[in-house]
Order: C-alpha cells, then sequence, then structure tokens
C-alpha cells in the first residue's frame, strides 16, 4: 500500500492561544512494500507524520493518500475505518495497551471489533503467538503476569492480527536490553519480508535505519529536508550535523580504519558484518598483489 503526504502541514490546538505548529509543507512518498526509516532528532515532527499515516491526525493543510483514500485537511471521510484496519501502529511500550483478562482474548480484541468472526480471531491469535516466538500456554494466561518481552509480543500480535498492508514502527525498541532490541527488530524486518508489509520505522538509531531501511527520510523543525537510501543519506557526515545527527557506528569504524589504512572501501558499510565482509576482501586483495 502506498502511502503519499503532499505539502502537509499540521498545528495543534489550530485556533487557539496554544496553537503551535508541528509540521511544515511536508512531501513524502513511501512506495508499497518498501521499509521506510523516518529519523530526526527530538521535536523534529518524526511522531507527528507517523500519527497522520493511519488518520490518528487530520492534516491542517495538505493531502494524505493512503492506498486508495485520500485525507484532506477539514474534510470528513467514511472511509478512516478502511485505513486504521489496513494500517497497524505499534507506538513506544506497546504493552501498556494490553487491557483483557487473557492473552488469547487481548490479539482477538481487535479484529472482532472489525467484524472478523470469533473463530477467524482465534485462528489468527494462536498463529502469531506461534509466530512470534511465544508458548501456547501463554493463551490463557493473563498479560500482566508475563515478562516484559513477552508482554511486547502479545502487544505486537494483537496490532499484526488485523492482518494490516502497512506496519508503523515508533520506537519500537524503547527501554528493551541490546539483545531485546536486536530480537524484536530481526523479528519486524523478517514479517515485512515474509507478509510482504511496507514498514515504517520511526527511530532515533541510525544502526537500525541503516540496518534495516531501504529508504531514509529525514526530519527537521517540522520539514521533510531529505530522503533517499541509506547510502545516499549516510554519504555526507556534515549534512548529518547540521540536521544533528550521528553516522550508525559501523561507518565512523569504517573511517577510522580507512584513516590508519590510507585507502578507502570501495562501499559504504551500513553494518558490522558488512564492514567485516568488505575488510576481509580488501586484506585479500592486499596479498595478493
Amino acid at each position: 500500500m502506498d502511502i503519499t503526504l503532499q505539502q502537509v502541514s499540521y498545528a495543534y490546538a489550530k485556533n487557539t492561544p496554544f496553537e503551535k505548529r508541528a509540521l511544515f509543507d511536508v512531501d513524502l512518498h513511501i512506495p508499497s512494500g518498501s521499509y521506510q526509516a523516518i529519523i530526526g532528532h527530538t521535536g523534529s515532527g518524526k511522531s507527528t507524520v507517523l500519527q497522520h499515516l493511519n488518520a490518528l491526525l487530520k492534516p491542517t493543510e495538505g493531502t494524505i493518500k493512503i492506498g486508495d483514500v485520500e485525507v484532506k485537511a477539514e474534510k470528513r471521510n467514511k472511509q478512516l475505518r478502511k485505513v486504521r484496519q489496513k494500517v497497524g501502529i505499534v507506538f513506544q511500550f506497546p504493552e501498556h495497551q494490553l487491557f483483557d483478562e487473557t492473552v488469547l482474548k487481548d490479539i482477538m480484541f481487535g479484529p472482532m471489533n472489525f467484524g472478523v468472526p470469533e473463530e477467524e480471531a482465534k485462528h489468527r491469535a494462536i498463529e502469531l503467538v506461534n509466530l512470534l516466538g511465544l508458548p501456547d500456554e501463554v493463551l490463557e494466561k493473563s498479560p500482566f503476569d508475563l515478562s516484559g518481552g513477552q508482554m511486547r509480543r502479545v502487544a505486537i500480535a494483537g496490532v499484526l492480527a488485523m492482518n494490516p498492508e502497512v506496519l508503523v514502527l515508533d520506537e519500537p525498541t524503547a527501554g528493551l536490553d541490546p539483545r531485546g532490541r536486536k530480537e524484536i527488530m530481526d523479528l519486524f524486518y523478517r514479517l515485512h519480508k515474509e507478509k510482504g508489509l511496507t514498514t515504517v520505522l520511526v527511530t532515533h538509531s541510525m544502526e537500525d535505519a541503516a540496518r534495516y531501511a531501504d529508504r531514509i527520510a529525514i526530519m527537521h523543525d517540522g520539514k521533510c529536508v531529505l530522503a533517499g537510501t541509506p547510502q545516499e543519506i549516510f554519504s555526507d557526515e556534515g549534512r548529518l550535523m547540521d540536521y544533528r545527527l550521528e553516522l550508525p557506528q559501523s561507518i565512523k569504524f569504517q573511517k577510522k580504519v580507512e584513516q590508519m589504512m590510507g585507502k578507502k572501501l570501495p562501499v559504504l558499510c551500513l553494518t558490522e558484518e558488512m564492514l567485516a565482509e568488505e575488510l576481509a576482501l580488501f586484506l585479500k586483495k592486499e596479498r595478493e598483489l
């Protein structure tokens, strides 16, 4: 499902003494099937953009096209329910959204609320619990008796049970240790590939943006100031610094290694694994000379 923002502006508390502009003429195209990262410093407008992606917020000015549905400023649209079914959002600390007495009921709630028959909703819940690496016995437990990591997976299952075409991730690894962060991010990437999802990752982590995304957009002071591939975005450290962002650790290390060797590697290494492979190839060629 394609998503396009055209000249989108947004003001909180519009036409009140507390009005505050959060977005200014944002243009952004997210192609169907892509993995789009949105990065930027705190207060850059990332979270406000996120809430427009399934019409939790409607633009003050401009147009958002979500699939075949147009959302315009101050125009009523009866198809927003359809949009919210197709675009699932995993917010920061999604486990805070758990509420039902059992894991099974919690996961089933969303699909049944949109008219999915009980048996089908139950089938989805069981399938997703297995997919997310949880044992079957958690289905009859209270979600509040689970560990923090298990609770987060149950909350994610509740979003996936809606069978969304677009999955929006708002800092989904907040509060997790490094191992937990990698497990969750690898899981989302696997789901992206296996289910053919359009995935949008809103993150402060340059490492996650570089490792998983095939497209990156930078938000700065309410504007989308730059968009491109990870290689394009991370090729200019000075430009990133202008927007108060840093290079991923793998690229920082690559630059130090290149200084020590006095030679540049042929590609920009977006991950530690990629850097190790390129260094091994480089050293092999040097030995053969």
